[in-house]
């Protein structure tokens, strides 16, 4: 059956990124009906809405109208008929998903789209159960937080329908979303891979001293953070070379295999008993110990709503 239009939108666990998914459906003006069994979870849930709710840029409802979309339930099951589309955000357990989606499949008309926040666990491993629509199952990763960030990563399985894949596209964007499609499922997806990869080296450099832990950052904030946010590392190498990719690998190729062969043998292991994991630890505590940590959130906060407008007004 034919994806129909997305107006109302099941969310499925209210965790940080279920709460913020939530945040930005609503300030879209879409009808959201959220459920988490935990005890806590409508309470919590409405906390975060009313302090997050001013920070969601191109908001399509007034203020006042923002929490009269959001209904609350402990089982969502009796529902399922009114939802145009799910995003599951539960635990990342393959058992877990491999039951959740047995049954949302099985419950949900056939038509309806069924995306999983999952930031590491490829669909393919949790669709097994499935018998009614599997087609209509795929990956829908946010990067943190979700109502700012625009990236989603759009992960189909083998078996996973082109409609829904162009649907899901198509509803992304339309929440200002900047999807991508990962066209082979692999560990990690994408942006945690690459967020690995830098991570691996910047932990390598700490703990060998070659760089404090603050000052690590500070070289991502003040220097490559700031060219890769607007132009990504590909395109940044391009302008590297003058606007000749084969020139600047040509240019800096041997320079770059020093480098690697240099990191390899530098490798950070990731292995809480090894010596270089406490030095990393040592000094990354040392740094956060004076550091307010609610207030970092909040200023990054403010400042990736005020870089998306301005990105968007560059663009």
């Amino acid at each position: 059956m034919i994806p129909t239009a997305i107006k109302t939108v099941g969310v499925i666990g209210t965790g940080v990124i279920g709460t913020s998914w939530t945040s930005l459906f609503l300030a879209k003006g879409l009808r959201v009906i959220v459920s988490d069994p935990a005890p806590e979870a409508e309470a919590k849930l409405y906390e975060y809405l009313r302090k997050n709710s001013s920070t969601i840029p191109k908001q399509k409802i007034t203020p006042e109208k923002y929490l009269s979309n959001l209904k609350f339930v402990k089982n969502i099951d009796p529902y399922l008929g009114e939802v145009d589309m799910i995003q599951e955000n539960g635990p990342e357990r393959l058992d877990f998903k491999r039951r959740l989606f047995a049954h949302l499949d099985a419950h949900t008309p056939d038509h309806v789209l069924i995306a999983s926040s999952s930031s590491g666990l490829p669909s393919s491993q949790f669709v097994t159960e499935c018998k009614k629509n599997p087609s209509r199952i795929l990956i829908g990763h946010p990067f943190n937080p979700p109502h700012l960030v625009p990236l989603v990563e759009i992960v189909p399985h083998s078996g996973t329908s082109d409609e829904y894949i162009k649907t899901a596209y198509q509803f992304y964007q339309s929440l200002d979303k900047d999807p991508v499609i990962v066209k082979q499922e692999t560990p990690g997806f994408i942006a945690n891979r690459l967020q690995a990869a830098v991570c691996a080296e910047a932990y390598s450099l700490i703990a060998r001293g070659v760089v404090s832990a603050e000052d690590l950052d500070k070289t991502v904030t003040s220097g490559l953070g700031l060219r890769w946010a607007f132009s990504g590392p590909i395109m940044t190498n391009v302008l590297g070379g003058g606007g000749d990719f084969g020139h600047f690998m040509d240019h800096l190729g041997p320079a770059l295999k020093t480098w690697l062969d240099d990191m390899q043998q530098n490798q950070f292991k990731m292995d809480p008993s090894e010596k270089q994991t406490e030095a990393l630890k040592d000094n990354v505590n040392q740094w956060v110990a004076n550091v307010d940590l609610d207030r970092v959130e909040r200023d990054r906060d403010a400042f990736l709503a005020g870089f998306i407008k301005a990105r968007s007004l560059a663009e």
